[in-house]
């Protein structure tokens, strides 16, 4: 992606390459998974798919491109069908982008008590401090994370925050499709 601002470490590069990708669309879409697959490996072992994503052009260095997968069954829960999954030896790591809604933590003490489920999802969604943010978190099979989130209301390349802590449960259920 060419607007994608060159990171420290190719996993952060991947996490805003998808990022970016997923702003182009638009905001109100479903969760997007992604492989992640060494490009140098890419290019060697699958040149015609190389091609096809334009990374023979590219020049020759380390790096993970994102590949889409099909789309995630809607109605299914996200942890439910993250449970499901399982990759090849090709992929060296994968990648989510999904939209939710955000509290700040001072919202914490607000919630009524016994409010789960639907009527958490409600109350959240009414709630006048609530943020729509896109998370998009990556992880691979050495259990290196990264993380970039961007709120609806800064929806610009500028104001993406990222790092490796950022979303802790999605970062570990993530993981977990690369354990046997």
């Amino acid at each position: 992606m060419s607007n994608t601002p060159m990171a420290a470490n190719p996993l952060t590069r991947a996490v805003l390459e998808i990022d970016e990708y997923a702003s182009g669309l638009g905001w109100d879409q479903p969760a997007r998974l992604f492989a992640l697959v060494d490009t140098a490996r890419l290019r060697a072992q699958e040149p015609g798919l190389a091609a096809q994503l334009g990374l023979r052009e590219e020049p020759e260095t380390t790096g993970l491109t994102p590949i889409e997968q099909e789309e995630i069954p809607a109605g299914k829960p996200l942890d439910e069908f993250l449970g499901t999954i399982a990759w090849p030896d090709a992929v060296a790591g994968c990648a989510l982008t999904v939209e939710r809604l955000m509290l700040p933590p001072s919202a914490e003490a607000s919630v009524p008590e016994g409010l789960n489920g639907q009527k958490l999802t409600q109350w959240v969604a009414q709630h006048p401090d609530r943020q729509e943010v896109r998370m998009t978190v990556a992880v691979l099979r050495d259990g290196t994370r990264d993380s970039a989130l961007r709120l609806r209301e800064k929806d610009s390349p500028t104001e993406v925050l990222t790092g490796g802590a950022l979303v802790p449960g999605l970062a570990e259920a993530l993981s977990a499709t690369f354990e046997d």
